[in-house]
């Protein structure tokens, strides 16, 4: 059976059977090892792990004779209960917490013994399994949009005028949400359109982006700070597309040279850009389970 694991902040999704086949794992629900083959589970930064049992699948079927489990850190050092540590009399680990320091290989020895009913002959065994444990964030969201209006000349100072209004409208469309307006650009080109005459566009470009204030503050008051901002990019591009959406009304109340100057239905473009944080990254090979996460970078397999 093949089996993968992906962390939600708040539940697993564990792979297995069938392709597709998908449900829900409680957080405390026991993630079994695989003999030979390193386990991966994210863990959102501050969230608990689920517990890890330091057995297989397979294993916690049977009975156990005196059953040891022994847990060493990404250190290489046996991990005992402390505040970032919780340890059940089963042997079976979470990680509370989960800081950035945390990622790493999580290995533990379980031995225990087979007796024979007839002779009482003993067997000890050991099992070794791994858990290759990362801790990642939500990336941090900024929108890059593009829009387009008719003209009826590229030339004289009409469009740049228009462009720095029509910039200061949207910064202050954004600013209560601690968003701003970042890279404006435009150019005004002739395009020859099929069935069509010659016409004058302006392309304009721009990114919303949180202020850098705006994100400290945040963190200072929670530590998944990135789930606020990112709430409120989010609302700043919403208003910005309705803006764009309402064009004509809008700027008949603002630009006395409208007849001249007009939004192109269905011009506007949208797409997400996401950027982690130092120390986290992206990698659609190795967490390719977690491809959207800022995995931390501070483990390696």
């Amino acid at each position: 059976m093949k089996r993968g694991w992906v962390l939600l902040p708040a539940v697993l999704l564990f792979l297995a059977g069938g392709v597709g086949e998908q449900f829900s794992v409680p957080e405390k629900t026991y993630i079994y090892g695989n003999i030979g083959h390193p386990v991966k589970i994210y863990v959102k930064m501050y969230q608990n792990s689920p517990f890890l049992a330091c057995m297989d699948n397979e294993l916690s079927q049977t009975e156990i004779i005196d059953p040891i489990a022994l847990w060493m850190g990404p250190n290489g050092k046996h991990l005992k209960e402390t505040n970032h540590t919780s340890l059940t009399p089963e042997g079976k680990l979470m990680i509370t917490n989960f800081r950035e320091s945390m990622s790493g290989s999580y290995v533990c020895i379980l031995t225990y013994k087979l007796v024979s009913e007839e002779t009482q002959k003993e067997q000890e065994i050991y099992n070794t399994y791994t858990f290759m444990i990362f801790g990642y964030q939500e990336p941090d969201y900024a929108y890059q949009m593009a829009v387009r209006f008719t003209t009826d000349s590229c030339n004289g100072k009409k469009n740049s005028q228009f462009f720095q209004l029509l910039t200061k409208m949207l910064e202050d469309i954004v600013f209560d949400l601690t968003c701003h307006i970042e890279e404006p650009s435009y150019k005004c080109h002739l395009l020859e359109i099929p069935k069509h005459k010659l016409k004058d566009q302006i392309f304009i470009a721009f990114r919303v982006r949180p202020f850098p204030e705006g994100v400290r503050d945040a963190c200072r008051k929670v530590l998944n700070c990135e789930e606020i901002t990112n709430s409120k990019v989010h609302q700043a591009r919403n208003r910005i597309e309705e803006f764009f959406l309402q064009q004509t009304v809008v700027l008949e109340n603002e630009f006395n040279f409208i007849p001249d100057i007009h939004y192109i239905d269905h011009s506007f473009k949208v797409i997400r850009i996401d950027s982690c944080r130092p120390g986290f990254g992206k990698n659609d090979i190795l967490h390719s389970d977690c491809a959207s996460c800022c995995v931390s970078t501070a483990a390696a397999l």
